[in-house]
């Protein structure tokens, strides 16, 4: 339960969830990391918008759904424990929290996710005593049947809710064709609400004439999640499209899009999550096809990134690899359980992509950061050369050019140049480099028409 104020110029209550699995589940059957966003009503508890940022193998997707709801005689229910109006699965599970979740009564709730149109029925079964690894709870049971509306696809749950006022779920339990999952409470924690103390009220003097009161107003928490960020060149939901070329084929070979996702609780850290994906294209699906995912879930202050995940399909060749990264004693750990010693102030491929813009572009000016390269700490030196313009399209950008160089013996073996828009958005507009095929460059497929 993130923030309660004003999203998309209404009153709501902002709630969260990530789902993903990990170990072997993760690397042999599904690779899921999901993040699911939703706006609910504060009154009612129904949703107005959601939204799902999917990332399963490799697919990648975001998807967003507005919710309109009954009002009137339509918002009246139809019958006992028929709860009126749509939701999405994550206010779901807060609604029913919030029912009396009465022996032997049956709850229903019509719940859409994904374009599917769903009905949870949820019959309360008696008390139990449970124990998990958050501890002994006195648990409502409860059997959950989730039908899709469309397919006529059933899915039978037990789900055991605390036996007091936050009815939190403690244990839900699931048998599929492959064997049971259970989903165990691990943990729970409390925000507490602050106290207002009310400013006193003089007692008017005899004859003075009644003075309206004004109510205490407790500001609400700002909806904005680019609170935080600063100053910085970037903002939440920037989104960065690349062209990649070969010398002599006209067409596009490669597009890479880089994204500044939403700031959340990731991993038990208050992150923003950056994402790259980039694919050949038919220009050059003869020679060499590839898709590539990487994801960096950095601190908002420093930019440092604290986990990183690849997942790399180049030809027959595919790598997926998750790094926990320990920024303060200089440790980053494969999800295999190697650990890695790196410099602290250690930045991936993609965080050191957005640090860069960060940098001073003063011609001469030269920074350098530690940086990951195939698990490997090597010193990255950005150069700031000179000022010049850029031709991308119709429009002529005022840009720096920098050079990018390592602390090895061949240090400029790639011959690494970048453009970086003279501007107060530091967009890097083109990046050329020395490759196997050639030289290859990348042009930023977007400019904004506005001067900056």
């Amino acid at each position: 339960m993130a923030a309660r104020g004003t999203f998309f110029g209404r009153e709501g209550i902002q709630l969260k969830a990530h789902v993903e699995t990990n170990g072997v589940v993760n690397a042999a059957l599904f690779a899921i990391n999901n993040q699911y966003v939703t706006y609910v009503d504060p009154a009612t508890g129904l949703p107005y918008r959601a939204q799902q940022t999917i990332r399963q193998t490799a697919r990648l997707a975001e998807t967003f759904a507005d919710f309109s709801q009954p009002t009137g005689t339509g918002a009246i229910p139809a019958g006992t424990g028929q709860l009126p109006g749509t939701y999405d699965f994550l206010s779901a599970v807060y609604r029913l929290r919030a029912l009396p979740l009465a022996n032997g009564v049956t709850y229903s709730i019509a719940a859409r996710d994904e374009n599917q149109d769903y009905r949870i029925d949820v019959r309360v079964t008696g008390r139990e005593m449970i124990k998990t690894n958050a501890g002994s709870f006195n648990a409502v049971v409860s059997q959950v049947r989730i039908k899709n509306e469309s397919r006529g696809d059933s899915y039978a749950l037990k789900a055991y809710f605390s036996d007091d006022q936050r009815h939190v779920p403690v244990l839900i339990l699931a048998r599929l064709a492959a064997g049971e999952i259970q989903i165990e409470l691990a943990g729970s924690t409390f925000v507490t609400t602050p106290t207002v103390t009310p400013t006193p009220t003089p007692t008017p003097a005899p004859g003075t004439p009644p003075t309206t009161r004004q109510p205490v107003v407790i500001p609400a928490t700002p909806a904005s999640e680019d609170a935080g960020l600063g100053d910085l060149p970037f903002k939440v939901g920037e989104q960065l499209n690349y062209q990649m070329f070969l010398p002599n084929i006209p067409a596009p070979v490669a597009r890479a899009t880089f994204h500044v996702r939403a700031r959340s609780k990731y991993f038990d850290h208050n992150g923003l999550l950056f994402t790259v994906n980039s694919q050949t294209t038919n220009a050059l699906q003869k020679l060499f096809v590839a898709n590539d995912t990487i994801s960096s879930f950095v601190d908002p202050k420093t930019l440092l990134p604290f986990r990183t995940e690849l997942i790399l399909n180049e030809g027959r060749r595919r790598v997926v690899t998750k790094l926990t990264i320990n920024q303060d004693y200089g440790i980053a750990t494969t999800d295999a359980g190697e650990r890695i010693e790196i410099p602290i102030g250690t930045h991936d491929y993609l965080s050191y992509f957005y640090v860069l813009r960060t940098f001073s572009l003063t011609p001469s000016k030269r920074s350098a950061v530690s940086i990951l390269v195939n698990n490997k700490p090597k010193t990255l030196f950005m150069t700031a050369l000179k000022r010049e313009t850029v031709q991308l399209g119709s429009q002529t950008i005022p840009a720096v050019q920098v050079s990018l160089t390592t602390d090895d013996l061949q240090g400029d073996k790639y011959q690494i140049r970048g453009w970086i828009s003279d501007d107060k958005r530091r967009l890097p507009l083109r990046l050329t480099a020395m490759t196997e095929l050639g030289p290859v460059r990348a042009d930023l497929e977007i400019i904004p028409l506005t001067p900056q």
